[in-house]
């Protein structure tokens, strides 16, 4: 309605006020802003024409009657009716589009949420770290048993030449499987969580998603608004100007104008404000999700080494055992033990190694996440 509302208000006494309202600077960038916003938005268009109709035929009810000098109180009445109705319109419009002010109790519970559950996986990582140092330890049972096995071979002693070589075997064997019901428990409890928290990440993504795209919504607000206040103060002038400016009006005219001249820059502000603290939490989640993303990978690694390493250790067992029970397979059962220790060292170290990127990626993620919250704007 920018400019064609003020096109439409050149009547007697007030024209010139209205003019000079047009031309001012304060006022023209805005208006200018909302013609432009009513060439592509329908609805904007027919709140405008709406509005249009209404200052139309109170000015020009307002200026027939100063024509004859018959200023009534039933013409006050109507343009103070109007004023309510031209408000109306802008309720609807906000009804409409939905008020929605963006939660921070909500966000910042799924901060601590993630956060907690990077805790409770860098213990998941310590308890790994655990189980890897007892299958080192049982790597260098097995080492010293080869070794021993060599040594008894090379001796050739019969009858006896496996003594070290079997009490070895039996220290692997008593040690068992490093990887206890606990472990594979705590697993469990830290994935699940991690996938929950990802589900709760994507719905509210996608919320901020929608958000975002309802701001063309909230620009339409900002603009029904603005032209409202400024018709409101357009009206009011004319009605100062048609009773010959009493103290009282102007008062109230010029009280309006001062604000309403920046009104339009205060609003934008506002939409803007909104668009960018929107935007800041659709940054932090994505970077909550990414980093529950990682995690989640790194411990898929984790499970498959995991169960790599729990197949070879069993292997392991099952030739000490096969050792242990026949003296005469002793030979047979420690050469099946030599040429599965290299791939069960580099299995470990390849846990190890992931263990420890886990571990790093975690740290790294939280940092991001703090960082996004320091610079996380105020609502």
């Amino acid at each position: 309605m920018g400019g064609k509302c003020c096109k439409k208000t050149d009547v007697n006494g007030a024209s010139s006020q209205t003019l000079e309202m047009k031309k001012n600077t304060q006022f023209t960038p805005d208006l200018r802003s909302y013609e432009a916003a009513c060439m592509l938005d329908p609805d904007l268009q027919s709140f405008d024409a709406t509005l249009q109709e209404r200052t139309s035929w109170v000015i020009s009810s307002l200026a027939s009657e100063v024509e004859v000098r018959s200023l009534s109180f039933g013409s006050l009445k109507e343009v103070t009716n109007s004023l309510l109705e031209m408000n109306q319109e802008v309720v609807k419009v906000i009804l409409e589009c939905k008020k929605d002010i963006w939660n921070n109790e909500d966000l910042f519970s799924l901060v601590e949420e993630y956060f907690e559950n990077s805790l409770k996986t860098l213990d998941f990582c310590t308890a790994l770290e655990n189980c890897l140092k007892r299958t080192r330890d049982n790597q260098f049972t097995i080492q010293v048993a080869v070794k021993h096995f060599e040594d008894e071979v090379e001796n050739g002693v019969d009858g006896v030449k496996y003594v070290k070589t079997l009490q070895e075997l039996r220290k692997f064997k008593a040690s068992g499987d490093p990887f206890t019901e606990e472990f594979f428990a705590l697993f469990q409890s830290v994935y699940q969580n991690h996938i929950s928290m990802f589900q709760k990440l994507q719905r509210r993504k996608t919320k901020l998603d929608k958000k975002l795209k309802s701001m063309k919504s909230w620009r339409k607000v900002s603009n029904v608004i603005f032209v409202a206040a400024f018709v409101s103060v357009l009206i009011f002038s004319v009605v100062a100007a048609a009773i010959a400016a009493p103290p009282l009006v102007t008062a109230l005219a010029a009280a309006l104008a001062v604000p309403i001249g920046s009104v339009g820059k205060w609003l934008n502000s506002l939409w803007t404000r909104y668009e960018n603290s929107v935007k800041a939490q659709r940054e932090l989640i994505n970077s909550m999700q990414i980093g529950t993303c990682v995690t989640m990978k790194d411990l898929d690694t984790i499970r498959v080494l995991v169960n790599k390493l729990e197949i070879e250790i069993e292997s392991l067992l099952q030739n000490a055992d096969f050792a242990l029970r026949e003296e005469d397979a002793v030979s047979l059962a420690m050469d099946e033990i030599k040429k599965k220790l290299e791939v069960f060292m580099n299995t470990i170290e390849n846990l190890s190694e992931h263990a420890d990127m886990c571990s790093r990626d975690i740290r790294r993620a939280r940092t991001v996440i703090l960082q996004r919250i320091i610079r996380h704007p105020n609502s």
